[in-house]
């Protein structure tokens, strides 16, 4: 294992460094996807009818402050060497504002939407982060496989966290206890367990950048225009941005509505779409982990098109399927695909970021993935809009994402990409 590993970087230290993985993915999985939406929307919305909007706006405002700082909040750590202290902040910021979800009792509307932006904005600025120690600890050859550890490990997480909610939420309603008594309970567990699971990852976890040299500029808001300015010496690392913000918009998709469309179309209960989550789960941490390797053997862009291909597959099992059965395959398919191909992106970004300014390159890309939160769900609900609720045909509509990532992604060198990265390190270092 030591040949994957960069010198001098223990194995304790990459297990610490996936735990942050294991941690953070208990907030999307229960708060995000499983628990907390439903509640927001039948309980502290009371089912209005415009619960549903005010809960997409929500996470699109976090989204959008996530877009906005994540670049300068990466020059400013790779200026200062400060990964490790932002990677603090965040993760004390996300758990302060989990556990600030307690408060949200039945029509407690604004501080439930404050809670729900701010903890998720720490979520996104952590998670671009995290992503940036990638480099320091993984030899080019094995980003993938490092970063596949990581992200299967986060699906595991995901479980962990959404099994300890779902055996304290049996025992309260065994209690007779409703949910607006045990949903803000599951909000402190969830804080709790993403408290106690990052611990490894703050104490381990080394800060092995150095701060920039003095002649270079060192303010954040300098350092990112001089990169928006000098981004076309790196036309691969741009094109991957761009092929970013196209597949992932397919993917935040799926991940947001997938719980609708099993609903609308196949009559999902709360009970079989909590199954359905856990299923995924474990399908993605599968992808995640078996694909790393594969990645690294076939090369960063044939991976990526091999997970597009796969994606493109599943919407049109999904679209098609007579009846539950096919939609099960499609939904393992999807866990699969969405394991494999968020961390082959992360270890393509990790491949192509120029050495020294990695948190800033992680930034932009956190940037490109949030832009697609926005407009992949975005496309969905205009989708459902226009053809008058028909959810297969919207899927289908949704599914154009991956195509047009795919078509992108053909252009796209990784070896070239990799060289250009040294060339513009060295310029900003003379510029």
């Amino acid at each position: 294992m030591e040949k994957l590993l960069q010198p001098g970087v223990p194995r304790r230290e990459v297990w610490a460094w996936a735990m942050f993985d294991f941690a953070n993915s208990g907030y999307t999985t229960v708060v995000i996807t499983a628990v907390f939406g439903a509640y927001f929307v039948a309980v502290v919305a009371g089912n209005a009818p415009w619960a549903t909007f005010a809960w997409t706006l929500a996470l699109s405002v976090s989204y959008a402050l996530v877009m906005l700082t994540a670049p300068l909040i990466g020059a400013w750590a790779d200026a200062h060497a400060s990964k490790k202290k932002g990677l603090w902040l965040t993760t004390l910021g996300c758990v302060g504002f989990t556990a600030a979800l307690y408060l949200a009792a039945p029509g407690a509307l604004a501080l439930a939407i404050a809670a729900l932006v701010l903890s998720n904005y720490f979520f996104g600025t952590g998670e671009n982060l995290i992503a940036a120690f990638l480099p320091e600890l993984a030899r080019p050859r094995a980003l993938g496989r490092v970063s596949g550890w990581g992200w299967s490990l986060g699906y595991v997480g995901g479980l962990a966290s959404l099994g300890a909610s779902l055996a304290y939420i049996g025992w309260a309603q065994g209690q007779g206890q409703g949910a607006a008594e045990f949903v803000p309970v599951v909000m402190l567990i969830t804080a709790a367990i993403f408290a106690l699971s990052s611990l490894p990852t703050l104490l381990m976890l080394r800060e092995r950048a150095v701060p920039l040299p003095a002649h270079i500029p060192r303010t954040a808001w300098r350092q990112v225009r001089y990169t928006l300015g000098h981004l076309s010496q790196l036309p691969d690392l741009k094109r991957f941005l761009v092929c970013t913000v196209l597949y992932q918009a397919g993917i935040q998709a799926v991940i947001t509505l997938a719980a609708i469309y099993a609903s609308q179309v196949f009559q999902f209960d709360t009970q079989r779409t909590i199954l359905l989550v856990l299923v995924v789960n474990i399908t993605a941490a599968i992808g995640a982990f078996a694909f790393g390797h594969v990645q690294d053997r076939i090369g960063h862009v044939r991976a990526i098109a091999l997970t597009l291909v796969g994606w493109i597959a599943m919407v049109l099992f999904a679209w098609a399927a007579p009846d539950e059965r096919m939609f099960w395959l499609a939904a393992n398919l999807a866990g699969l695909c969405m394991g494999a191909s968020q961390s082959a992106g992360r270890a393509m970004v990790g491949l192509l970021a120029p050495p020294a300014h990695q948190a800033e390159f992680f930034g932009l890309w956190g940037l490109a993935v949030k832009c697609a939160s926005i407009i992949g769900p975005l496309t969905y609900g205009v989708a459902t809009w226009l053809t008058a609720g028909d959810h297969r045909q919207a899927l289908l509509i949704t599914g154009a994402w991956f195509v047009a990532g795919l078509w992108v992604l053909r252009g796209i060198r990784a070896d070239r990409g990799r060289r250009a990265a040294h060339r513009f390190i060295l310029q900003a270092e003379h510029g």
